[in-house]
């Protein structure tokens, strides 16, 4: 298995280390995020969540995407159009049919990246799983005083 630019996935995977306090991952979060499973469809916490907000890996905490990029695909796994820069990292499988996506930061696997389908104006469609995800929504803006 080859990493976007030939590099082995096994290497340039830095340690996620001890730099925050996380909530350990449970078996079902290990099997998915360590273990390269897939949790169901249509089973997922942020399927329908379209709150404006960021979206992070379950495992490092590193913000991924944006949810301005997310879409629905109708296929029951959150999707989104474009990840943040250098946040997602590109596996490709010897077989060709599916490419993995993981955190570019610890290496964490988050689900698969699809092009070609037109769902998009980018063509694009990362589908994840929401056990691979956490959600930090934005801060709402203070209604003004006296306003109704």
């Amino acid at each position: 298995m080859a990493v976007d630019g030939g590099i082995p996935a096994s290497q340039d995977v830095p340690d996620p280390g001890p730099s925050r306090t996380r909530r350990p991952l449970t078996e079902t979060e290990k099997r998915i995020i360590e273990h390269q499973g897939t949790e169901p469809p249509f089973s997922g916490e942020f399927v329908n969540c379209f709150e404006q907000g960021t979206y992070s890996c379950r495992k490092c905490g590193e913000a991924l995407f944006r949810s301005e990029d997310k879409f629905d695909a109708g296929c029951g796994w959150p999707c989104f159009d474009d990840s943040l820069p250098d946040a997602v990292r590109s596996i490709h499988s010897g077989s060709g049919r599916r490419t993995e996506i993981t955190c570019s930061h610890c290496g964490a696997h988050l689900g698969h990246i699809f092009t070609g389908e037109h769902l998009t104006l980018k063509d694009t469609r990362y589908c994840v799983n929401s056990l691979s995800l956490e959600f930090q929504a934005e801060p709402q803006p203070a209604m003004a005083e006296g306003a109704h």
